[in-house]
C-alpha cells in the first residue's frame, strides 16, 4: 500500500504541474478545505475539526470536473479512565469525479465519487501501523455545492463525504469540508512566437452576440437580435417566442399566445379573448376597447353627474377614458358629445343644464388624448326621451351623456 499511496501522490503533483505549465487556463481550479472528521467507531477517534485538505482540478465540459486530492488530519484518541488509545495521523489521497448540471452557474451543486488510498498512522508507534481500523484503498461519494463570490474567481466550497476503507475492518468515514476555490480562467495567455500576431481573442465570439463561443448556447444568433447572458435571444414577456420575433412583447405572464407571441383573439377584433365582452364579433365591423360592435350611438353608463350640476361625481372618470381610448383607436370617427334629461323641471333650463354636461364629457375626452378638432357637443335637454319619463327608473335612463357618430 505504501507504493501506492507514492504513485499516487506522483499522479496528484503532476496533475498540478500540468495545470502550471499550460498557463492556469480557464479551465482548471485549485481549492483549499478545512475538515471535520467524523470518523467510525471502531478507530476510537474524536470526531474533531482536525485536518485539511487541498485539490487541484480541472473541468472537462460543462458537466464533469475531474481532481486530485491530497488531505492531512492529526485526530486525537478518544480515551476512558485508564484506558486511552493513541492519536492517529491520516494522509487521505484520492482521485474524484464531480459531475454537476452546470459548472457555468454561480451556485453549482454536485455529486461526487472517487477512489483513492487512506495512510494512517498512530503517535505511539511506527508510521502506518495497524490500529482498529486501519489505512488501505478507499472510494468515496458525496454531495455538495460551489456559491461563486460574485463576480470574482473564488467561490465558496462545501462538502459531506463517505469514505469507505477497504482494510480488515472495512470502515466506513464520513468527511465534512469547507473551503474556497479558486479558478484560473480568464488569465491571459502566454505571448504567441513573434511569427505570429501578438494581439489573440482571449474569447472568440463566432456570431459577434457579445457572448463567448465558451458559454455561447445558441452560437448562430443573426447578428442584432437581443440576447440574453448564454447567447440566446431574449424572451422579454416569457411566453416563448423570442422578442426579435414577438409581435406582441407585453404578453401576460402565463397567457396563450399564437405563433406570433399575441394572445388569442378568436373572432380577430384586435381584442384579446380575457378582455373581450363581445367575443362573436361580426369580421370587419369597428370595436370599442371592450370587443364590442361601435354602432351610430356610443352609450356611457355609469357617467353620473352632481344633482342638478355639470360636475361628475368622483370615481366616474375612468369611464371616460375608456370611451377616449375607444376614439384614439379608431382615429378616422368624428364624435357629438349629446346631453339629455328627463322632463322634470323648466325644459330651457334643462337644456342649458345638459349642454354644460356635454361640454364636461367633451372637456375630458381632450384631455385624455382625444383631437379636439374631431369633437363637438351639443343640449337636447328633455326633447329626446329614450323611454317614458313617467317612473324614476324611466327618467334616470333619459339623463345621459352619448357619443354620436357624425362621419366615418
Amino acid at each position: 500500500m505504501t507504493r501506492f499511496l507514492t504513485r499516487f501522490t506522483i499522479i496528484f503533483m503532476s496533475l498540478s504541474a500540468s495545470a502550471l505549465a499550460q498557463g492556469f487556463s480557464d479551465d482548471w481550479y485549485v481549492a483549499a478545505s478545512i475538515v471535520l472528521n467524523n470518523n467510525h467507531p471502531d478507530r476510537a477517534l474524536d470526531d474533531s475539526l482536525s485536518g485539511f485538505q487541498i485539490s487541484a482540478g480541472q473541468d472537462i465540459n460543462r458537466y464533469v470536473s475531474l481532481e486530485g486530492l491530497l488531505g492531512y488530519s492529526d485526530i486525537s484518541a478518544f480515551c476512558e479512565p485508564g484506558n486511552c488509545n493513541p492519536d492517529q495521523r491520516h494522509i487521505d489521497v484520492a482521485a474524484n469525479m464531480l459531475i454537476s448540471r452546470d459548472r457555468d452557474r454561480r451556485f453549482v451543486p454536485y455529486l461526487l465519487v472517487g477512489v483513492g488510498y487512506l495512510g494512517v498512522g498512530a503517535d505511539d508507534g511506527p508510521q502506518f501501523v495497524g490500529v482498529a481500523g486501519d489505512g488501505g484503498a478507499t472510494t468515496s461519494i458525496g454531495l455538495g455545492f460551489k456559491w461563486r463570490m460574485g463576480q470574482s474567481k473564488y467561490s465558496l466550497r462545501l462538502e459531506q463525504r463517505a469514505r469507505f476503507v477497504f482494510d480488515t475492518s472495512n470502515v466506513m468515514d464520513q468527511l465534512t469540508t469547507i473551503g474556497l476555490q479558486y479558478d484560473f480562467g480568464w488569465r491571459l495567455p502566454k505571448a504567441e512566437p513573434e511569427t505570429q500576431s501578438i494581439f489573440r481573442d482571449i474569447d472568440t465570439d463566432s456570431d459577434n452576440d457579445h457572448v463567448g463561443d465558451r458559454i455561447d448556447r445558441c452560437p448562430d444568433t443573426p447578428i442584432g437580435v437581443p440576447v440574453d447572458r448564454f447567447g440566446c435571444p431574449q424572451d422579454s414577456d416569457m411566453d416563448g417566442v423570442t422578442t426579435d420575433k414577438d409581435r406582441c412583447p407585453g404578453s401576460r405572464l402565463g397567457a396563450d399566445v399564437d405563433r406570433y407571441g399575441c394572445e388569442n383573439d378568436e373572432d380577430k377584433d384586435g381584442v384579446p379573448d380575457h378582455r373581450d365582452s363581445c367575443p362573436s364579433t361580426r369580421p370587419g365591423v369597428r370595436t370599442d376597447v371592450r370587443g364590442c360592435e361601435i354602432r351610430e350611438i356610443i352609450s356611457l353608463p355609469g357617467i353620473s353627474f352632481e344633482t342638478g350640476a355639470d360636475s361628475l361625481i368622483s370615481g366616474t372618470e375612468y369611464l371616460l377614458q375608456e370611451a377616449a381610448d375607444t376614439l384614439n383607436k379608431h382615429p378616422e370617427i368624428r364624435i357629438e358629445v349629446a346631453g339629455h334629461t328627463d322632463d322634470v323641471g323648466n325644459a330651457e333650463a334643462n337644456e342649458g343644464l345638459s349642454e354644460r354636461r356635454a361640454e364636461t364629457v367633451h372637456a375630458f375626452l381632450i384631455r385624455y388624448g382625444v383631437a379636439e378638432s374631431r369633437l363637438t357637443f351639443r343640449g337636447y335637454g328633455e326633447s329626446q326621451p329614450i323611454v317614458d319619463n313617467s317612473s324614476a327608473d324611466g327618467r334616470a335612463v333619459n339623463r345621459r351623456v352619448e357619443l354620436r357618430l357624425v362621419s366615418q
